[in-house]
């Protein structure tokens, strides 16, 4: 057996000091990272023994702003809708009424449900979280497909496998808080995506996507598949009805490269507003907070859409028909801006307005 060789002293000086560097720079990012949850904490945004005063006194003022109050007599009984996102985590306190439909897992193959992300989650309590915080639509038949890694990230594919299955269940909706970038390709080379929920459409069902996140940067086209002319594509709004910063436009002239072709119709823009900035949201840990983008505001439209079939269930049975006169409807009742007239790039046809919307598709006397 050899003895191990001697290391010259300004070696392990250099070792122990790059040592202490690296000590030094990881305790301050994990006090910088305690010093913001704990931030968070104190300003209530975050909570860990039910929801603050502001969460719940945020939930109040946005169902105020989208008329939810005018109908929270309904429910979203007997609609089923289908999430592609995360997962759920059925552990929450405020999901322990749910009774999950169906779960399908096109990450890990797992048989029962659970989010190692917090997104699917969070999106799913806005929805149908029935206790600290109280769901747009508590009653529908929930079906989740896990489609995005616990790193929040998806394929074309595996989303596109997930909106599939959605569609092989037969439900009246599908609730697509994700997004892509739009390939200029897409026309020549297809899309999965945007194939699936093309497919959805000849379906019948109802498929609502948000327009994207990208706005303080925005390149001028929406998140795939919202840019889809059948998709109902959903922007964001803070608590008092002002375009949420981060929300994207879809208004664009085209580019060579990257490719991106010209989008001027309104139905590959936003076309409608709904809370998208310091939402309340239930979240991992059984825990409840705030979170923003245009994905919280994809939920708040399905939860109108599902009320809407549950005052007017003959519109479930509707096709293709009934999905383009449901665009119509969501034009003629949501709340347009200040001096707007028809639709804008970012404030599409308006703000979300449920009890109209809900008035609006009732069939002529």
């Amino acid at each position: 057996m050899q003895p191990m060789p001697e290391i010259p002293d300004g070696e392990l000086e250099s070792d122990l000091d790059f040592i202490k560097q690296i000590t030094i720079i990881a305790t301050g990012v994990i006090l910088i990272a305690a010093g913001v949850f704990a931030y968070m904490i104190f300003t209530g945004e975050i909570s860990l023994s039910g929801p603050t005063a502001l969460v719940l006194e945020k939930e109040e003022d946005f169902d105020k702003l989208v008329q939810y109050n005018s109908v929270d007599h309904l429910s979203g009984n007997g609609v089923d809708v289908c999430m592609v996102d995360s997962g759920i985590d059925m552990t929450h306190s405020d999901l322990s009424n749910l009774n999950l439909a169906d779960w399908s897992d096109f990450i890990g193959s797992k048989s029962n449900p659970y989010d190692d992300n917090g997104h699917g989650t969070m999106m799913a309590g806005i929805l149908v979280a029935d206790g600290g915080l109280t769901g747009l639509a508590i009653d529908v038949n929930l079906y989740v497909a896990k489609a995005l890694s616990g790193g929040g990230d998806g394929d074309d594919a595996t989303v596109a496998q997930a909106i599939d299955w959605c569609v092989s269940k037969n439900v009246n909706i599908i609730s697509l808080s994700l997004g892509g970038n739009a390939s200029g390709f897409s026309i020549i080379l297809g899309d999965a995506v945007e194939d699936a929920v093309e497919n959805a459409y000849d379906a019948g069902i109802v498929v609502i996507a948000a327009a994207g996140n990208d706005g303080k940067n925005d390149d001028g086209d929406v998140s795939s598949p919202g840019i889809v002319d059948t998709v109902i594509c959903v922007g964001g709004v803070d608590v008092n009805g002002n375009l949420w910063e981060g929300s994207s436009i879809g208004d664009n002239n085209g580019r060579i490269w990257p490719p991106m072709l010209p989008r001027n119709s309104p139905d590959e823009m936003p076309e409608v507003v709904a809370p998208g900035h310091k939402v309340p949201v239930i979240m991992l840990g059984d825990n409840w907070g705030l979170s923003s983008g245009t994905s919280a505001a994809t939920v708040y439209v399905t939860g109108a859409v599902a009320l809407m079939f549950e005052a007017h269930p003959e519109l479930k049975d509707g096709g293709t028909a009934m999905l383009d006169n449901l665009k119509q409807w969501i034009a003629d009742s949501s709340k347009k801006s200040s001096g707007q007239d028809n639709h804008d790039d970012h404030y599409g046809y308006g703000m979300l307005q449920m009890d109209d919307l809900i008035q609006a598709a009732a069939p002529s006397s």
